[in-house]
C-alpha cells in the first residue's frame, strides 16, 4: 500500500519547473486607449506613482518610463513601463506576491487605462515576466482582425479553467494609423518618381541618415529631418515639396492623399509564422505544469485547424525538461543498482537496498502535497535525487551487516534482528544530524527562500520517513529477498555450518 500510495501521490501531484521567487521587485505595463497622447500618458503615470506611494508602504522606489510597454516591446505614446522596488525583506511584512495582488486590485477596471502587474522571470533572460508564455501561430496568413477574434475566444475559454489565474494578450489590431495613398498616374504626369515621394516623406516626417564627418577629433553623424514645427501631424504633408524629373518643386498635396485606418502597431512572428503572444500565470494552488496542460487542452478545443501553438521562454524550457525527468530518474536507479551489484557481487542485495528508496520518496511527496506553496519542481527533484542516496545509505547499514551474518551461517531472522540492533544508533544519529543540518533551508526567508524551502522540506521529510520506516520495512524486505535468492536448501546448509566461536571477535567489535 505504501509503494502504491507513493506512486499515486506523485501522479496526482502536478509538476512545476522553477518557482516564482520574492526578488523584491515587480514590473508594470500600462496601456491607455489607442491614440492617447503622451501628455495624457504622463498624467496617468503620475497618478499611478502617487497612488502606489500612498497606499503601499512596502514600496521603496518607483521608476517609470513613458512611451514603451516592456511587456510587449511596443513603442507608443499611450504606453508606459514601471519598475517597482520593494523595501528589504526585514523591513516589510508582505511578500512581492501580495503586493502585486494589491496593486492589481487597486487599478483593476481603471477608466484611464489598463495596468498589468507581473513579477520578473525566475531566470533572467527567459522571458520578460514570470508565469507562462504561449505563442499562437497562424499558419496561413489571413485577416489580422479575425486572427485577433479567434485568440480572444481562446482567452475566454482559458480564463474559465480553474488552473489559470489569469491569461491575457497585449495585442491590439485597432491602433489608429494614417494610410497614405500616392496617385501614381498624377505623379507620372508631373514627372515625379514614386521613390522620391516615399523618400521625401520619410526624411521630413521621420529622419534620414546622410553620412558622417570628423571634426575636433570626433565623428559626427549627419541626419536630415524637418524642424519640429513642420512635423507635428499628418497635415504637415501639405507643406512638403518633392523634386520632379525637371528639377521643379511639386507640392506633395497634389499627388498624395491619406485616411485614418485601424491597424496593429506591431505584428510579431514566431518561427516564421504570424503570432500573438499569450501570457499569464497559474492560479494559486495550481502549478505551472497544471497551467500548461490546461492551455494545451483549451488550444485543442478552440483553435481552428490552420492555427498552431508553441510555448516560449520559461514555459518552453519547462516542457523540454519535463520530458527528460523520468528518464533521468530511471538512469539514476539503474546506475545505483549496477554499482551495488558490483560492490556486493549479488543481485539480491541491491534489490533489498533500492526497494527502500520509495520509503524516503513517500515522506517527500507528503510534504510537497500538504505543505502550502510547495510544488514538485526542479528543486524538489534535486532533493528527490539526494534522497535516493540517503535512503539507500540507511538500508545499506542494515543489509550489509545482516548479509554478513547470514553468510556466516546465522539463522536469517536472528541475523536480521541483530543487524537492526547494531545499526540502530548510527542510523538515528546520521539521519538526525542531516535533518538538523537542513533546518536553515526550511526556515529561510528573503530572496530565493521558496527554492531553499522546497529542497529543505523535500529532503528533511524524506529523510525522516526513510529513517522511521526503514527500521521496520527494510528488515522484512531483506528476509523475503534473501529467502528467494538463497533458497531453503542453501540457508539450511549455511545454518548447519555456523560456528559462533569463529566470529566472537567480530561480534564483539561490532
Amino acid at each position: 500500500c505504501l509503494y502504491v500510495g507513493t506512486v499515486g501521490l506523485f501522479v496526482k501531484k502536478p509538476g512545476g519547473f522553477i518557482p516564482s521567487e520574492d526578488a523584491g521587485i515587480f514590473l508594470m505595463g500600462v496601456s491607455l486607449p489607442e491614440g492617447a497622447s503622451a501628455a495624457r500618458t504622463d498624467a496617468f503615470i503620475k497618478r499611478i506613482t502617487e497612488t502606489i506611494k500612498k497606499k503601499f508602504p512596502e514600496v521603496k522606489n518607483i521608476t517609470s518610463i513613458g512611451g514603451i510597454n516592456i511587456l510587449n516591446r511596443s513603442f507608443k505614446s499611450n504606453a508606459a513601463t514601471f519598475f517597482v522596488q520593494l523595501k528589504s525583506w526585514d523591513d516589510r511584512e508582505g511578500d512581492v506576491a501580495s503586493t502585486i495582488a494589491g496593486v492589481t486590485k487597486e487599478f483593476a477596471g481603471d477608466k484611464d487605462g489598463s495596468v498589468i502587474v507581473v513579477a520578473p522571470p525566475p531566470i533572467p533572460g527567459l522571458g520578460i515576466s514570470g508565469g507562462f508564455s504561449l505563442q499562437i501561430q497562424e499558419k496561413q496568413a489571413g485577416d489580422i482582425k479575425q486572427f485577433e477574434a479567434n485568440v480572444g475566444k481562446f482567452l475566454m475559454a482559458a480564463n474559465q479553467r480553474p488552473e489559470i489565474g489569469k491569461a491575457y494578450t497585449l495585442f491590439n489590431s485597432r491602433t489608429p494609423n494614417y494610410q497614405v495613398h500616392v496617385d501614381r498616374d498624377q505623379a507620372k504626369k508631373m514627372g515625379v518618381s514614386i521613390g522620391a515621394v516615399y523618400s521625401t516623406i520619410s526624411a521630413y516626417l521621420g529622419s534620414s541618415y546622410v553620412n558622417d564627418f570628423t571634426k575636433y577629433g570626433r565623428n559626427f553623424r549627419v541626419v536630415t529631418q524637418a524642424d519640429t514645427n513642420f512635423r507635428k501631424g499628418i497635415e504637415d504633408l501639405s507643406r512638403l515639396y518633392v523634386k520632379n524629373n525637371a528639377g521643379s518643386s511639386v507640392p506633395l498635396s497634389s499627388i498624395v492623399t491619406y485616411d485614418v485606418v485601424e491597424k496593429p502597431s506591431i505584428i510579431n512572428h514566431f518561427n516564421l509564422f504570424r503570432s500573438i503572444e499569450i501570457t499569464g500565470s497559474a492560479k494559486p494552488g495550481s502549478s505551472s505544469g497544471d497551467a500548461l496542460k490546461a492551455l494545451e487542452e483549451v488550444a485543442a478545443k478552440t483553435l481552428p485547424s490552420n492555427y498552431s501553438y508553441s510555448f516560449s521562454g520559461l514555459s518552453l524550457e519547462e516542457k523540454e525538461a519535463g520530458s527528460s525527468t523520468t528518464l533521468i530518474f530511471a538512469l539514476i536507479i539503474v546506475f545505483v543498482f549496477l554499482l551495488l551489484a558490483s560492490l556486493y557481487e549479488s543481485w539480491s542485495v541491491p534489490f533489498s537496498i533500492l526497494l527502500s528508496v520509495p520509503l524516503g520518496l513517500f515522506g517527500a511527496i507528503l510534504a510537497l502535497t500538504f505543505l502550502p506553496k510547495l510544488d514538485n519542481n526542479i528543486y524538489a527533484q534535486v532533493g528527490l535525487i539526494t534522497l535516493i542516496g540517503l535512503s539507500a545509505k540507511n538500508a545499506i547499514l542494515i543489509v550489509e551487516f545482516a548479509k554478513e551474518r547470514v553468510d556466516w551461517g546465522m539463522e536469517l531472522i536472528a541475523a536480521t534482528i541483530e543487524a537492526v540492533k547494531l545499526r540502530l544508533r548510527p542510523i538515528i544519529m546520521t539521519s538526525l544530524a542531516f535533518i538538523l543540518g537542513v533546518i536553515p533551508l526550511i526556515i529561510s526567508h528573503g530572496a530565493g527562500a521558496v527554492s531553499r524551502k522546497t529542497i529543505g522540506w523535500t529532503v528533511a521529510a524524506g529523510m525522516l520517513s526513510a529513517t522511521v520506516l526503514a527500521l521496520f520495512i527494510v528488515p522484512v524486505l531483506f528476509v523475503l529477498i534473501t529467502k528467494l535468492a538463497y533458497g531453503k536448501k542453501k540457508l539450511a546448509e549455511l545454518e548447519a555450518s555456523y560456528k559462533p566461536e569463529e566470529h566472537k571477535d567480530t561480534l564483539h567489535a561490532d
